[in-house]
């Protein structure tokens, strides 16, 4: 792979040298994970020969226990190395989140919502693009549609498709009592180039209108928001964040391409069967995944039973236990799928 890498006829094909390069991080990271489960190995293998002399006895059982341990946690990084990688997960992804039941409170949740994922992303050095937004006069959101530029992004947020609910009191409040909304987020990842995604002009119908929301009067005098809409499965994407329409027909087809993808695949993971992307979410807006209980302080993730009492720290963007988490379990049930 190596040697592949600094072919002239490997360089000069950018579909072949970025397909080499995956797979030449694929096997470093089986490498390295190999290469440390062999050192624990052979430490335990000197430890257990010092078990012989009366001088080290003591302290190679001890060395030992440690190592143990160890020799777990190394075989559990070889056996997940050896997992093959999704191919989507160092792309981009393109986000919705939509207010769902609670009238104004569900947009208000919408609303933070978008904003917890925006400030995760500031700390990652990712780039937030709005794409579609329907805001509310409170700040809060009926709609919106983003993408998140950096590197692994869909792969950290995949997880977060489904129903989010929220427990608190609203600043619409006036009696003081605790209401329940929900807001429902969509992630996927974005398409590019290599997905060879043909999609015929006659496939598509484009709808022009005026844009709405900020930008001043030129947005609202002038046809530059777009609507596609493929017409073999009805899905649609809008983009009305740019003045130029040119450049919201770009971003729409781009968003556009994105959902057909994430239509195919989920169509031929049903085809075979694939379920252990179960904490991906099946893609039904009803499928309750998230309860924000702001009186107690408390995020419950109820695909894998965790519950964290830092609802004020997750609810500011620090989304890194919860996604490690989640990201964990995943991999727990996929090594376990794959040792069957």
């Amino acid at each position: 792979m190596e040697a592949d890498l600094s072919d002239p006829n490997v360089l000069s094909d950018a579909k072949r040298y970025r397909a080499t390069l995956r797979d030449h991080a694929f096997l470093k990271k089986l490498e390295s994970a190999y290469s440390a489960y062999e050192k624990v190995a052979g430490d335990i293998r000197g430890n257990e020969e010092l078990l012989a002399d009366p001088d080290f006895k003591d302290e190679a059982a001890a060395e030992l226990e440690v190592l143990k341990g160890e020799l777990e946690k190394a075989e559990r990084h070889v056996l997940a190395a050896l997992l093959p990688p999704d191919p989507f997960e160092s792309r981009p992804a393109v986000m919705e989140i939509r207010a769902g039941t609670g009238g104004e409170e569900a947009a208000l949740f919408a609303g933070d919502l978008f904003r917890m994922y925006c400030r995760y992303c500031e700390a990652h050095g990712w780039k937030v693009s709005v794409m579609n937004e329907n805001a509310t006069s409170l700040d809060g959101y009926k709609e919106i549609v983003f993408t998140v530029l950096g590197e692994g992004a869909y792969g950290r947020f995949r997880f977060e498709s489904g129903g989010h609910r929220v427990q608190r009191v609203p600043v619409t409040e006036a009696q003081g009592r605790i209401h329940t909304s929900a807001a429902t987020v969509v992630v996927f990842p974005e398409a590019d180039e290599e997905d060879e995604l043909e999609i015929p002009e006659k496939d598509i119908r484009i709808d022009l209108f005026c844009a709405g929301g900020a930008g001043g009067q030129h947005v609202n005098k002038t046809e530059s928001a777009v609507r596609m809409t493929h017409l073999p499965t009805g899905l649609v994407a809008v983009c009305q964040d740019e003045r130029s329409q040119q450049r919201n027909r770009e971003k729409c087809f781009a968003t556009l391409k994105a959902r057909i993808l994430d239509f195919k695949r989920r169509q031929e993971e049903e085809k075979l069967g694939a379920d252990r992307l179960s904490l991906r979410g099946s893609g039904d807006r009803s499928e309750r995944i998230r309860t924000y209980n702001f009186p107690q302080n408390r995020m419950t993730d109820h695909r894998i039973d965790l519950t964290l009492y830092a609802l004020d720290r997750i609810i500011n963007g620090a989304l890194d236990p919860l996604l490690d988490a989640l990201a964990a379990h995943d991999l727990d049930d996929r090594i376990a799928r794959a040792l069957k």
